[in-house]
């Protein structure tokens, strides 16, 4: 799933992002990337599906506060009725398995995990695999990004032994990425490695559906720590699997972008994406 054009969409929200309050033109944004308004109109549809007009109103704060709203009772509910709410991921369905206390002070020991680097609508990421589901999945922007993301794989399993299978990463990431779940293919099964506080947070965040957005003080209610907020955005930041857990759908309460561990653009390139398709699909 080779996607070059990721680099030139990152640099038109880049663009977006710093000439917010002018509202860029299509022709602005074209001639920023050094490509005619008829190029960038046809490589952007490649990309996202949609033309860059509808994909752009899905990036601005007013449209992130107005999904707030409407989210408000979104976790509430999915958390009352047992369901992850719509949502291409959430049709194969994640099944979340984590450690056992002896596996999680042993840090990996006897455990085999196969890794490698794939390309995504997103850019390239990192995934982990072993038996038992995916234990890491980030992403990665060049040859330093990989060390760095290897780094963190081996941080988190710092006693298990490492392997590379490309093969494994080719398969996984389309499967993860492909517009729509591949007929017969059972849950996607994931190995989580962390506290107590953390696995509630992001099995929460599981609940949160595609299109939709939480805020840190809403997930804090969610699981049970009322005015948590610090923490919470703690263990967020903390989700060894990018885009499958997904962080990038909480947003400060004023309806800021806030951080993301993968960078902000990515973060908003996804958010609006997300919205988009839930849009055209509804």
């Amino acid at each position: 799933m080779n996607n070059p054009d990721y680099k030139r969409i990152e640099q038109a929200i880049l663009f977006i992002e710093q000439q917010a309050l002018g509202q860029p033109s299509l022709k602005e944004i074209a001639e920023h990337l050094d490509l005619s308004p008829y190029h960038f109109q046809r490589m952007f549809k490649r990309w996202a599906g949609v033309s860059p007009k509808r994909f752009l109103q899905y990036l601005t704060v007013e449209n992130a506060k107005q999904m707030l709203r409407d989210s408000t009772s979104v976790l509430d509910t999915s958390l009352e009725v047992g369901l992850s709410g719509p949502g291409r991921l959430h049709d194969l369905f994640i099944k979340v398995e984590a450690v056992t206390p002896g596996e999680y002070k042993n840090l990996g020991k006897g455990l085999v995990i196969d890794y490698g680097f794939h390309s995504t609508p997103f850019g390239e990421c990192l995934v982990a695999t072993t038996r038992r589901g995916i234990c890491f999945l980030g992403f990665v922007e060049d040859e330093i990004g990989r060390e760095a993301g290897l780094k963190s794989l081996q941080a988190k399993w710092p006693d298990a032994s490492l392997q590379e299978n490309q093969q494994m990463a080719c398969s996984e990431i389309n499967r993860i990425f492909s517009p729509a779940p591949h007929a017969g293919e059972g849950p996607i099964k994931l190995l989580l490695h962390g506290t107590n506080f953390q696995l509630k947070v992001w099995e929460a965040l599981l609940r949160v559906p595609g299109g939709a957005v939480t805020s840190y003080s809403a997930l804090s209610d969610a699981v049970g720590h009322p005015g948590a907020s610090r923490a919470v955005g703690n263990a967020v930041g903390k989700n060894p699997i990018a885009y499958l857990i997904p962080c990038h759908r909480v947003l400060r309460a004023s309806g800021d972008i806030g951080g993301y561990r993968w960078g902000t653009p990515r973060k908003r390139a996804i958010l609006a994406l997300e919205a988009a398709h839930h849009q055209t699909r509804w």
